[in-house]
């Protein structure tokens, strides 16, 4: 990426020294900086175009989440203010989506319709200038990805309040993809209606978001019918249509389908932050902090799990999460997701995977990525 010399606002356009500047003359020197602005652009643009033609004749990887996260830390390192950290990573992140279509089109998968958590967590990843494909359950996220009708997708994997995402963690088993990064992004839920009317009789949302609001909603409305569905899209989608009923969901869906908010942040605990996963097919390289998440099944006996998972305590490896799921072809019978720090081409981990392996009945790497530095928020 091309970093120009830093120029003072001075030397873009000096003003008289004897008054004041004027809003026209400030805004001649904005007019300049602008179309120095929009010449780097189009030359760092050109370079990615470049880049691209080397990656096609390479067969290399288009999608490169470590690249991405250096361009973004090294543009925070390099600003000296006034702008935010979280401003310039917004930015940059445009600049890059646009780069990315014109290397080469990249279609995201997620889990629709507009608006819900994913599409705002991939659209935070991904900018707005990829094609995004909505789908109507988890299970199609995956499936377009596997099949290559999408190049990425975008799933939630756990929330800091409600746990693991038990839709995703099952597609995990039925389908051969990779996780390639992962995305932190607080949320925030709201209470939306039609109208301005608090008379609500039925609520619509995802199992998930009740889960998270229940403790309010038993103060608040104790008497509404909560009726599931497949997103918070979707409930928005019901709820317009019909008198006295509201749906939750992120803000940004109440502009999407025309509805007023009602309550906000009606979360029971302030802090509610959502872990997504990017799903490709190619695996990721090692970088500076990693994280690797595996599936496997140990035999049904005292002891087999703690036996597994000692070849990690052995080498050092530090476990940073653990969840079982049923396997749902015999009784009794568990997958164990398990969350690593490291990656599996570190001597360490790749050691320890091996002796691991050797204790299981099953074992399947799902990927190796970048550890999430910083936390997402969406107002």
């Amino acid at each position: 990426m091309l970093f120009p010399r830093r120029q003072s606002v001075e030397e873009a356009s000096p003003l008289p020294s004897k008054e004041s500047p004027s809003i026209a003359q400030f805004r001649r020197r904005i007019d300049e900086i602008d179309a120095q602005v929009v010449d780097l652009l189009n030359q760092r643009a050109r370079v990615v175009v470049e880049i691209g033609a080397l990656k096609r004749r390479s067969s290399a990887r288009i999608y490169d989440p470590l690249r991405e996260g250096e361009v973004l830390r090294r543009a925070c390192e390099l600003s000296q203010g006034p702008l935010p950290d979280g401003a310039l990573r917004a930015i940059f992140r445009e600049i890059m989506s646009a780069c990315i279509a014109l290397e080469h089109p990249l279609k995201v998968a997620y889990l629709g319709p507009q608006s819900t958590f994913t599409h705002l967590a991939a659209h935070a990843r991904f900018g707005s200038s990829v094609e995004y494909i909505p789908n109507r359950d988890i299970v199609g996220i995956f499936r377009a990805v596997a099949s290559g009708a999408a190049n990425l997708g975008v799933v939630p994997v756990e929330n800091s309040i409600d746990g693991g995402v038990t839709d995703t963690l099952d597609a995990f088993m039925s389908y051969t993809v990779q996780i390639c990064s992962e995305l932190l992004m607080e949320v925030h839920h709201c209470l939306m209606a039609p109208g301005h009317d608090t008379v609500i009789e039925r609520i619509y949302s995802k199992p998930q978001v009740f889960a998270q609001c229940g403790r309010w909603l038993s103060e608040h409305y104790p008497d509404a019918e909560l009726i599931s569905v497949s997103s918070t899209a979707r409930a928005c989608e019901v709820a317009r249509q019909e008198p006295k009923a509201a749906a939750i969901a992120h803000s940004a869906a109440a502009t999407t389908y025309g509805l007023t908010v009602v309550h906000k942040n009606i979360e029971d605990v302030a802090h509610n932050v959502t872990r997504f996963v990017v799903l490709g097919k190619e695996a990721c390289p090692p970088g500076d902090r990693n994280k690797t998440s595996l599936v496997l099944s140990v035999a049904h006996r005292a002891g087999a799990l703690v036996e597994a998972l000692e070849a990690f305590r052995a080498d050092g490896i530090n476990l940073t999460r653990i969840e079982s799921r049923p396997s749902k072809r015999s009784p009794w019978e568990y997958y164990f997701f398990v969350d690593v720090e490291g990656h599996q081409e570190d001597p360490p981990v790749r050691h320890a995977i091996e002796h691991v392996r050797k204790a299981c009945n099953y074992l399947q790497v799902l990927g190796s990525y970048p550890i999430a530095d910083t936390t997402v928020s969406i107002e």
